[in-house]
């Protein structure tokens, strides 16, 4: 099948498979907009996504995307480096023109992937997971306190006020994010076929705002967790 084998076939998946998980960000930054103002609202949308059905087929479709989105990187870099020979250890400049993030979207891809999984084990992890697991309380990673799966709020709390090392690590992940966004999203963009000599531009520029305001938007949201947590928590028992 030619999007299996053609180089064009598979930019085109990983280029639909990357503006979906553009669109994912959005939604997620949108739930965490709702922890700054309002624990209970986010404690409500945490109890709508939880163990559901709907919320279960939407994670699956999600980590389906991710992993044809790496899986589909890693077949275009291993390509590219066969294609290019020994040329690859050659030291040259970076082309004019060619943005840093462009020549290193593997890397930046490899510590978005990683940070991921770090916030997939603080958060999914004990919330989605331990629900569907039949938990009803969870115990964190010190031993001493205890949340429902659905009290969001607690668990943003208890990772982010006052951690300054989970701070920096997250907001090292955003920047790492944004420049995988900047040229990603264009260079998808270019890959559908929707640009033309006069769009082209406008579309880079559009992918540095839309990055812009995904990373800085979570950036913002997690300095605000860090200062003052999210809203009001439902720590059920502390202290055992």
């Amino acid at each position: 099948m030619w999007l299996r084998k053609s180089s064009i076939g598979k930019k085109l998946i990983m280029s639909i498979s990357g503006l979906f998980l553009i669109i994912f960000l959005l939604f997620h930054l949108s739930m965490n907009m709702a922890a700054v103002f309002s624990g209970d609202a986010y404690n409500l949308i945490c109890a709508l996504l939880g163990a559901n059905w709907y919320a279960v087929a939407a994670t699956l479709v999600l980590a389906a995307g991710v992993v044809v989105h790496f899986i589909y990187a890693i077949m275009l870099t291993v390509q590219n480096r066969k294609a290019r020979g020994n040329d690859r250890y050659a030291v040259n400049a970076r082309p004019k023109g060619v943005a840093w993030a462009s020549q290193n979207m593997f890397v930046l891809g490899i510590i978005v992937v990683l940070f991921m999984v770090l916030h997939l084990s603080q958060f999914w992890y004990k919330m989605m997971f331990a629900e569907l697991m039949g938990d009803h309380l969870v115990t964190l990673c010190d031993g001493n306190t205890v949340v429902s799966p659905q009290d969001g709020a607690a668990f943003i709390t208890y990772y982010f006020q006052g951690n300054i090392l989970n701070t920096i690590l997250y907001l090292i992940w955003y920047v790492a994010l944004w420049f995988h966004l900047t040229h990603g999203f264009w260079s998808a963009i270019q890959t559908i076929g929707w640009n033309n000599t006069i769009w082209m531009n406008r579309w880079i520029c559009i992918s540095n705002i839309v990055a812009t305001v995904i990373c800085g938007l979570f950036a913002i949201i997690t300095i605000i967790f860090y200062l003052n947590g999210a809203g009001v928590s439902n720590v059920l028992a502390c202290c055992h």
